[in-house]
């Protein structure tokens, strides 16, 4: 479906159907108020009701913030698709905009790569009206990247592991580096092997396919600052011999969704054409089990020299990202650094399936990251590291174990984890944001359909957008 941004007094267009958002305030002085009250409709929260003898929806909103204008707009979006309608227009203003668009581009999003059969919605032009395009030009064009950036990242999320494992992931980011004129560069295990990045090599061992490290980077003239991006790519993870149960397994091609993410941001970046520089690290591989799998009680060392004893080779990610995380580090001399994973089912416990937790030493960052956040429409919270969980990390045999000895704070005990492998200097630049609870869903909320919802991308984006 094309969306367009085109003045309210240019608009013309036979058989449209004119979305609208209400208050339950302001219903009562509507025009259409008595066809409305004999439908029954109250103008609560996402609320719709379709007059279409005379070519309206009404959208029913609490008020006109943001987010609940998007969610408004993404129940209307879902109404639309299934209409016989060939057009929509949707007044907007510059408060407006970018939630309408999110609306559009994100609650409208399928993905049907597997259908055979396809359902074709008549639904073709989204119009966006406004008194001013020129003032809202800019705003609705960085919209559009961004969501556009987000469904890419969920198309690569919701690709089967048969499909998408780490040599199709590498040839996926040569595709997207030829596109965005992106450096790119991709380390195979010969290569990987003369790094030393044992730990994630082990991880895929057992995989029939090979383990790669994927480098993308965004280099404009003068950029006022470095950015660092890493990403766990587990492109299907059974768990290993510390094999999870099936019905866990279910859905584990999500396991790769912060390498996606992470893609998806450098996209965004490349075609905003900000000017900072952006490096996209990735982590593909698979864990899998057979008689060469890396096992429980093995010790393995790590890109950095320390030493890992292996408890559970379920808590795999950890590992990759040890050994990418140092290797972003030594080759890249960056203002910031963010880690994304899939870490943790312990952190969907301590937030729900909703927020993306964030863990790191800089309150300040934290701070930065959650009024990104809240501007793009995603729920993030922080998490507090506390020496006392970084205890429970303490191996007898080895430098660290890459579990808890205690099932309590895991979410927060991965993430310290990590912080072993994060230079003394950098400290204070880094984040690690665990997607596992909203990265997938499959029950729908807000703007997310079933599958991959590209958690991520959009607050990240914002917050490139808002560096100086």
């Amino acid at each position: 479906m094309n969306i367009k941004l085109i003045a309210s007094q240019a608009y013309d267009a036979p058989n449209n159907l004119v979305v609208e958002f209400i208050t339950s305030k302001e219903l009562g002085s509507h025009k259409s108020y008595k066809l409305l009250n004999k439908a029954g409709f109250k103008a609560k929260q996402d609320s719709i009701c379709s007059l279409y003898e005379k070519n309206l929806l009404m959208c029913g909103i609490e008020d006109n913030s943001s987010d609940n204008i998007r969610s408004a707009a993404t129940a209307a979006i879902k109404s639309l698709k299934t209409s016989n309608y060939k057009s929509a227009s949707i007044a907007v203003e510059k408060n407006s905009i970018k939630a309408v668009v999110d609306a559009i581009v994100l609650g409208g999003y399928e993905f049907n790569k597997y259908k055979t059969k396809k359902e074709k919605s008549k639904l073709k032009n989204i119009y966006l009206t406004c008194n001013d395009v020129a003032a809202l030009k800019e705003a609705f064009e960085e919209a559009v990247i961004i969501a556009d950036a987000t469904c890419y990242t969920r198309d690569i999320v919701n690709v089967a592991p048969d499909d998408l494992n780490p040599p199709s992931f590498a040839k996926l980011a040569k595709k997207l580096a030829r596109k965005n004129s992106l450096e790119c560069t991709i380390l195979g295990e010969k290569e990987l092997k003369k790094e030393k990045c044992e730990a994630m090599l082990a991880v895929g061992r057992a995989s029939y396919y090979d383990t790669k490290l994927l480098h993308l980077a965004y280099k404009p003239k003068n950029p006022k600052k470095i950015i660092s991006l890493v990403g766990k790519g587990l492109t299907y993870d059974s768990g290993g011999l510390s094999l999870k149960p099936a019905t866990s397994m279910v859905t584990m091609k999500m396991d790769k969704a912060g390498a996606c993410a992470v893609l998806g941001i450098i996209k965004a970046v490349s075609e905003l054409k900000l000017d900072i520089e952006v490096h996209a690290f990735v982590g593909a591989v698979e864990n899998m089990i057979g008689g060469n799998a890396y096992k429980p009680d093995d010790v393995l060392t790590s890109r950095k020299g320390d030493t890992i004893e292996v408890r559970n080779t379920d808590a795999e990610g950890r590992l990759v990202l040890a050994d990418v995380l140092d290797y972003a580090q030594e080759n890249v001399e960056s203002d910031y650094l963010f880690d994304f994973a899939t870490l943790t089912g312990a952190c969907m416990v301590a937030l729900g399936q909703y927020t993306t937790g964030v863990m790191g030493h800089s309150n300040r960052l934290r701070h930065d990251i959650s009024k990104a956040s809240g501007r793009a429409g995603e729920l993030t919270a922080s998490l507090p590291f506390n020496k006392y969980l970084k205890k429970q990390l303490k191996s007898e045999i080895a430098d660290i174990c890459n579990i808890s000895n205690k099932p309590y704070g895991g979410a927060i005990t991965a993430g310290l984890f990590l912080d072993n492998f994060i230079k003394e200097e950098n400290k204070n630049k880094w984040l690690h944001f665990d997607i596992a609870g909203s990265a997938y869903t499959e029950s729908p909320w807000d703007v997310n359909v079933y599958g991959g919802t590209g958690a991520g991308v959009r607050f990240m984006s914002e917050f490139l957008k808002s560096i100086k």
